[in-house]
């Protein structure tokens, strides 16, 4: 794991690893007052509320943000239906926990939200790493 950063407000801490990130910007569609990519820091933690933050961090298909609740342990990531989505010009989104097995048979557990390539473009294959932008994928 890169650097990680974090970002409380006393209740819940955000996470974010600038490696995982793919630039998506579904945080800063989601909640622009909080996230601001322009600014430093760029996550405005008290902006939102708690609930609304969670709700957001869910959403990150990269796993770039994450969060932890201060006063308890936050199981939802382990319980978390399983839906796909498709990201229109983007990658194949997939929410909840997924075990996923590489060519070689190695094995990783994936928590909350996996986007894997569609544009055939990642040089993290099965995942997207935001390649799709520069090969102006279109599906």
């Amino acid at each position: 794991m890169g650097k990680l950063k974090e970002y409380s407000n006393g209740d819940v801490t955000v996470t974010w690893e600038p490696e995982k990130c793919i630039h998506s910007a579904i945080c800063v569609k989601g909640l622009p007052n909080v996230f601001q990519p322009k600014e430093k820091p760029w996550i405005k933690i008290d902006a939102a509320s708690t609930k609304a933050l969670v709700d957001q961090v869910k959403q990150c298909p990269s796993g770039a943000l994450g969060y932890y609740m201060t006063h308890e342990d936050d199981k939802s990531a382990e319980t978390m239906e399983t839906k796909v989505e498709v990201l229109e010009n983007g990658p194949l989104l997939v929410y909840g926990t997924l075990k996923v097995t590489d060519k070689d048979g190695i094995s990783e557990t994936k928590n909350r939200t996996t986007a894997f390539c569609r544009c055939g473009a990642s040089a993290n294959k099965p995942y997207c790493d935001g390649a799709h932008v520069s090969a102006e994928f279109k599906g």
